[in-house]
């Protein structure tokens, strides 16, 4: 699959929540409750389907303050903009950090599964220094 970055720097393409991941087998459940387990927060189980940020469709963060600004700003994502580090982003970018998860204590494969695709703040510092 090709990977699909989202303005944030999130990963879609590798989000449990992201359609073409899932399947009639997928445990929606099991990926509301590790969201819950690691970040606070619970999303039913019956509405867990994603278009991924960059694509048309249903998004889950329906209330994200990165998206429409980056879309509004004809960004590939965040690491472009002259403003970055700024409040919206501040409060998806730092995703895993920001709720004070331990990732040392993390098995592996909900590292893969739950962490590693919202490590945004890695994946946009990445590209800035690149550019």
């Amino acid at each position: 699959m090709e990977e699909l970055l989202g303005y944030c720097g999130f990963k879609c393409d590798i989000c449990p929540a992201y359609e073409k991941n899932q399947d009639q087998n997928t445990d929606r459940q099991l990926i509301s409750d590790k969201w819950f387990q690691y970040f606070g927060f619970r999303v039913a189980p019956e509405i867990l389907s994603c278009a991924g940020c960059k694509n048309e469709g249903r998004h889950l963060d329906t209330d994200c303050p990165v998206r429409p600004c980056a879309i509004d700003r004809k960004l590939e994502n965040c690491a472009y903009c002259e403003s970055y580090g700024c409040e919206a982003l501040k409060t998806r970018i730092n995703f895993v950090e920001s709720n004070g998860i331990n990732i040392e204590n993390i098995p592996e494969d909900d590292y893969k599964n739950f962490i590693e695709p919202y490590l945004g703040s890695k994946r946009l510092e990445a590209i800035r220094e690149k550019k």
